[in-house]
């Protein structure tokens, strides 16, 4: 063979791999997403008690992420055809600002999901035996090659649903806005309770929903200091909820609620407030016996109504292990006269519980916990007085609330 040919031979073999190698890298591309369905399909189907699917899988590897579309889960042997979960649009992504602390973690971003929770589909027991949550929740977890760090959920929706009561019960927090962020401590790694967490919401009958607050759930029971507040939900709204439990209807009035948690090391201590405002409850659809049982009723709602102020409102305790926390039932009693008769509560969270509250005893805190927990309060204490400077320079309010958690 002379040279020259020798020459050509050696061009086509060195042109020749590389051609192959693309085609396989790019026959690799179009199949990928193929693949990662049937694992994502195989994994919901794997789910005890439990079946689901998804519609398409979206590869996006400039960005290091891929998109998990129509994706759904319900029970086996639910009546229903709602699912229990239903996440139309899922980014699953490399946070990339975490690649310059050093981590390689995730972020997730959801559009519209669904969590609609039906009262009989939950309860039934399918015939391999009650459908464990922690099965579907790791499942889905184990969906993120990476751990989570931050998660966002837009145009969420949350509903409580009982087809059984007539009429049917249907409780819906929708609009729903999630954000949590710094899950794995990548920031901030010092902090007690390094990850920020806020919802909002639009409720039944209207009413404005937030929650804010910090948690840990690097732990294996995560801790968490949260508040909780619906306001001006219209208490109409509730009428199938409380005409099926109490055979009462609301004809027109506010139904707020507020609460605060705060959990240590499984030690739960906080409070829910719940305040119905200009509320009346005879309609004038309502039967005779209908009416005379809203009367009387009505009558005992006058004498534990806060006549300045027209609520009828209480403090519930909450406080203990997380396998058994209980409510204080006489302080909840005893909260409803003193809205009536002593001082009105106020529609707002009292700011009564921090996440110290939660343990039983503070010498549990390491002394690196207490230290920093003492920074913390500082903080949030200079925050507050800025806040608070502003707001009374702006509005002249120099009121301070002074609820406190009966004992």
């Amino acid at each position: 063979m002379t040279i020259k040919k020798k020459r050509k031979a050696y061009k086509k073999k060195r042109y020749t791999f590389p051609i192959i190698l693309l085609v396989l890298l790019i026959a690799a591309r179009i199949y990928l997403p193929y693949y990662v369905k049937n694992y994502v399909n195989k994994v919901l189907a794997d789910i005890p008690g439990y079946y689901g699917q998804v519609d398409n899988i979206g590869i996006s590897l400039w960005r290091g992420a891929y998109q998990i579309n129509g994706m759904y889960l319900n029970k086996i042997d639910a009546n229903t055809q709602v699912p229990f979960l239903n996440f139309p649009e899922n980014d699953i992504s490399v946070e990339w600002k975490s690649l310059f602390k050093g981590e390689i973690v995730a972020e997730i971003e959801m559009n519209r999901p669904e969590v609609i929770y039906v009262f009989e589909d939950q309860q039934s027991t399918p015939e391999e035996g009650m459908a464990n949550v922690d099965d579907w929740t790791k499942a889905l977890t184990d969906l993120v090659p990476l751990e989570i760090n931050h998660f966002e959920a837009h145009n969420g929706k949350l509903s409580f649903v009982q087809l059984s009561a007539e009429p049917n019960i249907d409780l819906s927090i929708e609009q729903l806005e999630l954000t949590m962020e710094n899950l794995r401590n990548v920031v901030e790694k010092n902090r007690v309770l390094p990850s920020p967490v806020k919802a909002t919401g639009v409720s039944f009958g209207g009413g404005n929903v937030l929650l804010e607050g910090n948690m840990n759930i690097i732990k294996e029971v995560p801790d968490m200091d949260l508040a909780f507040s619906l306001q001006k939900s219209n208490a109409s709204a509730l009428n199938d909820l409380t005409s099926y439990y109490s055979g009462l209807d609301f004809e027109n009035g506010t139904f707020e609620m507020y609460s605060e948690i705060a959990i240590a090391d499984g030690y739960l201590k906080g409070y829910v407030k719940p305040l119905l405002r200009d509320t009346k409850l005879i309609g004038p659809e309502d039967g005779f016996l209908e009416t005379l049982w809203e009367g009387f009723v009505g009558f005992f709602k006058f004498v534990l109504k806060n006549q300045s102020t027209d609520t009828v409102a209480t403090l519930v305790p909450i406080e203990g292990d997380l396998n058994g926390v209980e409510a204080g039932v006489w302080p909840t009693v005893g909260n409803i006269f003193k809205n009536a008769w002593i001082k009105a509560f106020k529609g707002e969270t009292n700011n009564s519980i921090e996440y110290k509250d939660a343990f039983k005893d503070n010498d549990s805190l390491t002394n690196k916990e207490k230290r920093q927990l003492k920074r913390e309060e500082r903080k949030a204490e200079r925050e507050k007085d800025s806040a608070g400077f502003f707001k009374r320079l702006f509005d002249g309010d120099n009121t301070e609330d002074d609820d406190q958690l009966s004992n």
